[in-house]
């Protein structure tokens, strides 16, 4: 990958659109270059890009976003940096867990009532034909 990319590039190489890149810089998690009118994006950027986007997959909010990615420059070789993301992991990760547990009940009940929907037709669909 080059130093410096376009938003072009950078919209290209992590799938998002221009406005998702605009959104972060108005945001202030990510300040690129300007030359003129021109976006260039550094070695540092695209690291921000890519930390923002996997903790947005991991379903954290932006303001946590930000607060990790400022950790960075307090001077401690990112341990209170690590030590938060850590922290922040083990709470979304419970939740996800938990999302996860209900969505298997809710599946199971669904498959449940879905059996009896399909019995109760074919019951009644047979009753029809006796009619008949």
């Amino acid at each position: 990958m080059n130093a410096v990319l376009t938003i072009r590039q950078m919209c290209d190489h992590f799938h998002v659109t221009a406005r998702t890149l605009r959104f972060y810089e108005d945001k202030e998690l990510i300040s690129p270059n300007r030359v003129g009118q021109k976006r260039l994006y550094t070695k540092r950027e695209i690291g921000r890009v890519k930390l923002i986007l996997r903790g947005k997959r991991f379903g954290f909010s932006l303001e946590e976003i930000r607060e990790l990615l400022d950790l960075y420059y307090i001077g401690d070789q990112q341990k209170t940096q690590v030590k938060r993301t850590v922290e922040l992991g083990k709470l979304r990760l419970a939740e996800l867990e938990d999302r996860r547990t209900e969505l298997d009940e809710a599946i199971v009940e669904l498959k449940e009532q879905l059996i009896m929907g399909e019995e109760w037709l074919g019951s009644s669909e047979n009753r029809e034909s006796l009619k008949a």
